[in-house]
């Protein structure tokens, strides 16, 4: 739900930091859920899950062929 609400903001945000939800725990994620919120950002779950988080930083490349398209 966090990228379905770009360049919304909402007064308040409650972001679920799961281990569980070890798949989307990156940095990029949480910071973009982190600067949706005007006035008031809870993150709701495990220490160890925001740690994994802060220190995913994902360098995954895009592979959206713009450099093929481009050329």
């Amino acid at each position: 739900m966090i990228h379905k609400s770009q360049e919304l903001e909402c007064p308040a945000v409650a972001i679920p930091v799961l281990t569980q939800h070890y798949a989307v725990l990156h940095r990029n994620l949480l910071y973009t859920g982190i600067t949706r919120c005007k006035r008031l950002g809870v993150l709701v779950g495990s220490g160890l899950a925001v740690a994994i988080a802060v220190w995913n930083v994902s360098d995954r490349r895009r592979w959206t062929k713009l450099r093929d398209w481009l050329a």
